[in-house]
């Protein structure tokens, strides 16, 4: 069983910065890819970044540039640095992985940017 834990959401003025942190349990954080995802009011849950166990990156174009993924395997642990916020990356933020058939969610931390 695979247990997703974020942590550092907040509030947080237009161009600011937050990181977001997410612990995993359990033994296969070493051979998946993560995931970060977020979902604001009113609109569907939206892929922002990866991270591929051999270190590739995906952005979504909305926070290419200003956000940045990464990894720490020996703490399993997968981190979100957002930097230059905008009013528009107003969500829950959810860490994710894929392993097999199996998907697991993280219960997501709030993050509210002011303009």
């Amino acid at each position: 069983q695979v247990q997703l834990v974020e942590s550092g959401g907040g509030l947080v003025q237009a161009g600011g910065s937050l990181g977001l942190s997410c612990a995993a349990s359990g033994r296969i954080f070493r051979v998946v890819a993560m995931n970060w995802y977020r979902e604001a009011p009113g609109k569907q849950r939206e892929l922002v970044a990866t991270i591929t166990s051999g270190l590739s990156t995906y952005y979504a174009d909305s926070v290419k540039g200003r956000f940045t993924i990464s990894r720490d395997d020996a703490k399993n642990t997968v981190y979100l640095q957002m930097n230059s916020l905008k009013p528009e990356d107003t969500a829950v933020y959810y860490c994710n992985l894929h392993y097999g058939p199996n998907e697991y969610w993280g219960q997501g931390t709030q993050v509210t940017v002011s303009s």
